[in-house]
């Protein structure tokens, strides 16, 4: 598919992030523009979920700029001990970029419906009761709106993260963000999932995918990128990337994935 729409909804330039010694980004840079579906693919280890945990702010990278629609992150300095210095933006960038977590992250003590509005309510100061109706369409949009007085609990793994593709979607953000969202699921719950995923990315939503399921990636894609060691090792439409890849050891990858 072609991306429907020409401006920048995130751009990382250059972004660097360590742990101590360990380099896990060394120089990563790339754009999403809106209605685009960008998959990144590696190995464990190669800095997927701390790529897109940078994006979305909650880890600190050392070097580098975030750009979204046009704003860069502010930081309180140049050097490689910088912190976030604007509290209220990063408000607007976690709400706009919006995360759906391996490990669902639910809260075990709200029942599905009260997951799902909590943010809306509590961070963008939206009616409760019109938020309660608005649940109702997300919660049927994923398929689990006869769910939505249930406990987390009382859900099945792919039940609970459609629960929290719901409660993404009440952000009503610019761009979602999937940190393997199919990998703690068995087969069967797995194609719940992808099936949600799949019609959110044919409604023409902005999609950051970290996934080892390359199906999913090579379906949705308009873009794929293969990280290596901190770094970019190859990207291109997946088509090319996956009939055709120029790396050894993107060779090598796809080779294990098939087997």
């Amino acid at each position: 598919m072609d991306a429907i729409g020409n401006s920048p909804i995130l751009e990382v330039r250059n972004l660097k992030k360590s742990y101590g010694e360990l380099a896990v980004l060394k120089d990563i840079s790339f754009s999403a523009n809106a209605g685009s579906v960008i998959s990144f693919i590696g190995s464990s280890g190669s800095g997927k979920s701390t790529l897109l945990r940078c994006c979305n702010l909650l880890e600190i990278p050392q070097g580098g700029e975030i750009v979204f629609k046009g704003e860069a992150v502010a930081w309180t300095s140049k050097t490689e001990e910088r912190q976030l210095s604007d509290k209220k933006q990063i408000i607007k960038f976690r709400t706009n970029l919006s995360m759906v977590f391996q490990s669902f992250n639910l809260w075990a003590h709200l029942t599905v419906l009260d997951n799902i509005i909590e943010a809306p309510v509590t961070v963008l100061g939206k009616d409760r009761q019109t938020m309660r109706d608005a649940a109702y369409a997300f919660l049927d949009k994923v398929g689990i709106a006869d769910k939505a007085e249930s406990w987390p609990s009382q859900l099945s793994g792919g039940q609970q993260q459609r629960a929290a593709i719901a409660r993404a979607l009440a952000m009503e953000p610019d761009a979602l963000l999937f940190d393997e969202p199919t990998s703690a699921l068995d087969p069967e719950l797995e194609q719940e999932v992808v099936k949600v995923i799949k019609d959110l990315a044919s409604e023409g939503r902005t999609m950051l995918l970290v996934t080892h399921d390359m199906q999913l990636a090579r379906e949705l894609s308009d873009r794929v990128l293969f990280l290596h060691q901190g770094i970019v090792e190859e990207e291109g439409h997946p088509d090319t990337l996956f009939e055709n890849p120029r790396s050894n050891r993107l060779k090598q990858f796809l080779s294990a994935a098939a087997s």
